[in-house]
C-alpha cells in the first residue's frame, strides 16, 4: 500500500510540475499578446484622433469655401448689374456687336497666322484685308468709347468689380485644395486605424485562447496537488497506525466500512475519487 501511494505520488508531482510548466508557457504568450494588443489598440486610438484633427481642419477650409464662395457671388451680381446697364447703353447709343476687346484677340490671332503660316497668295491677300477691316473696327469701337464717357466708365466700373471677384474665387479655390487635401488624409487614416483595430482584434482572440488554454493547465495542476495533498494524508494515517497496532485494528475497521460504502456507490455508478480509491486499495476491497 505504501509503495503504490508513493508511486501515485511522485506520479502525480511529475504530472503537476509539467502542468506548471505548461501554464507558465502559455501565460507567458498571454501575456506578450496582451501588450501587442495594448499597443495595437493605443496606436488605433492615436490615429482616431488624427484622423478626427484633419476631419476638423477640413471642416474648417470647407467653412472657408463657403464663405469666400457667398462673397463672390455677391460681388458677381453687382458686376452683372453694371453689364446690364453697359447693354442697355449700348443698344439705346446703336453700339451693339463684338466688343473692342473681342476685336483686339481676333487682330492679333490673324497677325500671329500670317507670321507663322505659310499662305498661298491669295489666301494671304484674303487674311490682310480681314486684318485691315478689323483694324478699322476697333478704331471705330476706340473712337466710339471714348467719346461715350459713361459707357466707359461703366465699363472700367464692371472690370473692377469683377477683377475683386477673382479675388475671392481664387481664395477659395486654395482652401477647396486644402479640404481636399486634409480630406484624403482623413480617409487615409481612419484606413489604417481600421486595420490597427483589426490587428488588435485579431491579438486579443489569441490572448484569449492562451489564457484558456493556460487555466486548463492550472486547473491540472491544482487538482494534482489536492491529490498529493490527500495521500501524504493517507500516508500520515497510515504510518500512525503502523505504530500503534491497538488503532490500527480500530482504524482498518472503520477503513473496511468506509470501503464498503463507497464500494457501493462505485457500483451504483457514481464516479470516485483518488481518496475513494486508495481506501478501496487500503480495505483490500479493489
Amino acid at each position: 500500500m505504501l509503495k503504490e501511494l508513493s508511486t501515485k505520488k511522485q506520479d502525480l508531482k511529475t504530472a503537476s510540475e509539467e502542468s506548471k510548466e505548461k501554464r507558465n508557457a502559455l501565460n507567458a504568450e498571454a501575456s506578450a499578446l496582451a501588450a501587442k494588443r495594448n499597443e495595437l489598440n493605443k496606436r488605433t486610438k492615436e490615429l482616431i484622433n488624427e484622423a478626427q484633427d484633419y476631419k476638423k481642419l477640413r471642416d474648417e477650409n470647407n467653412e472657408q469655401v463657403k464663405e469666400n464662395k457667398a462673397k463672390r457671388d455677391e460681388i458677381n451680381a453687382r458686376a452683372n448689374e453694371v453689364f446690364a446697364k453697359v447693354d442697355a447703353l449700348r443698344t439705346e447709343n446703336n453700339l451693339t456687336g463684338p466688343s473692342i476687346k473681342d476685336i483686339r484677340k481676333d487682330i492679333d490671332r490673324l497677325e500671329f497666322t500670317q507670321q507663322t503660316e505659310v499662305l498661298t497668295p491669295s489666301k494671304e491677300k484674303e487674311l490682310v484685308n480681314k486684318i485691315t477691316e478689323l483694324r478699322k473696327l476697333y478704331v471705330i469701337k476706340k473712337d466710339q468709347l471714348e467719346s461715350n464717357t459713361e459707357l466707359k466708365n461703366l465699363l472700367t466700373e464692371a472690370q473692377e468689380i469683377r477683377d475683386e471677384a477673382s479675388t475671392y474665387h481664387n481664395v477659395l479655390s486654395e482652401y477647396a485644395q486644402k479640404a481636399q487635401e486634409y480630406h484624403d488624409k482623413m480617409i487615409s487614416t481612419f484606413k489604417e486605424a481600421d486595420k490597427m483595430r483589426a490587428e488588435s482584434d485579431a491579438a486579443h482572440k489569441q490572448f484569449v485562447e492562451f489564457q484558456e488554454k493556460a487555466d486548463e493547465q492550472h486547473k491540472l495542476f491544482i487538482a494534482a496537488q489536492k491529490e498529493i495533498r490527500d495521500i501524504d494524508k493517507e500516508l500520515r494515517k497510515i504510518k500512525k497506525g503502523e505504530d500503534t497496532p491497538g488503532k490500527r485494528v480500530t482504524s482498518m475497521e472503520d477503513v473496511r466500512k468506509d470501503a464498503e460504502d463507497i464500494f457501493d456507490k462505485f457500483k451504483s455508478g457514481e464516479k470516485l475519487t483518488t481518496e475513494n480509491l486508495m481506501i478501496l486499495q487500503k480495505s483490500g476491497l479493489l
